[in-house]
């Protein structure tokens, strides 16, 4: 295969645990797509893939807990592909960690990775290994401009307001108040939705993206929404050139984030019986 060509293919996760009294034991999490990238930073990630069949799911599995056995690796960890047109894969790395993802793999198995690593580490044993049931999306909420070049963005947060819905996870450091300073990753927020199928889980962080309230600097609320509502994410064909290769204008305001704002302020109105802030 031409560079070329592995280039356009997609990157696929996988993530697995082992027993560290004898390293023999492994199972498969399953596999989390990741191609949707802009600067080798992931964007959005999901679980399953649908850039893979069966038999190369499987493949993947058995590659990564041959991996993990070979080295007696001991503890919850991610190896990755790079996935071709033609679904060879090539042997990227091994994240001896717990991802930033992980959650994903959370949703879609019931296992919570944190306890069974600790487990793990005090001998305990592998957790059964589970049938992944319906599909999870993940989105990256950064603070950067994707309509200027994902120029990094910086401020306080003037107005913060996560939507409360079933089926999502919100995963953050900042609150109201907070300052975003520009010397640190730009990412502020990770939010995971998990539905029966990937249409719902789709759908349901397009709304939880929609009632998010973020004001005080810019940030790609909007965009995730609009890579979302996207053909080519919706039909599941997503490779790693895909955001370069697409052309994204700014979109004419009120945005996402605007109406977002309008509606909590409501809210906010209607709770403290009619007053949007503290009387003079």
């Amino acid at each position: 295969m031409q560079p070329e060509q592995i280039a356009h293919g997609t990157v696929g996760t996988f993530t697995y645990v082992i027993l560290d009294t004898d390293g023999k034991d492994a199972i498969a999490l399953g596999e989390r797509e990741c191609s949707l990238q802009r600067r080798y930073q992931k964007v959005i990630e999901e679980s399953p893939s649908t850039g893979i069949s069966e038999k190369t799911r499987s493949a993947l599995f058995d590659a990564a807990c041959r991996l993990a056995t070979a080295t007696k690796y001991a503890s919850a960890g991610t190896v990755e592909f790079l996935i071709g047109p033609d679904e060879s894969f090539y042997f990227l790395e091994v994240n001896s960690r717990l991802q930033v993802e992980h959650p994903v793999t959370e949703a879609l198995t019931g296992i919570d990775l944190v306890r069974a690593q600790i487990e793990i580490a005090q001998g305990g044993k592998l957790p059964d290994a589970p049938t992944p049931r319906g599909h999870a999306v993940e989105v990256r909420l950064y603070a950067e401009d994707p309509y200027n070049g994902y120029l990094p963005s910086s401020g306080r947060v003037l107005m913060l307001d996560w939507p409360s819905m079933p089926n999502l996870r919100v995963d953050t450091g900042i609150v109201e108040g907070s300052v975003v300073h520009p010397f640190y990753d730009p990412m502020l927020a990770k939010l995971v939705t998990w539905g029966p199928t990937r249409e719902h889980a789709r759908r349901r962080m397009i709304d939880a993206l929609s009632q998010t309230t973020l004001l005080g600097l810019t940030t790609n609320q909007t965009f995730l929404i609009e890579i979302l509502n996207r053909n080519f994410f919706m039909t599941g064909q997503t490779f790693t050139t895909t955001l370069e290769s697409e052309t994204w204008s700014k979109p004419d305001p009120p945005d996402v984030a605007g109406i977002a704002a309008a509606q909590a302020l409501s809210k906010r109105s209607m709770d403290t019986g009619g007053s949007s802030g503290p009387s003079d």
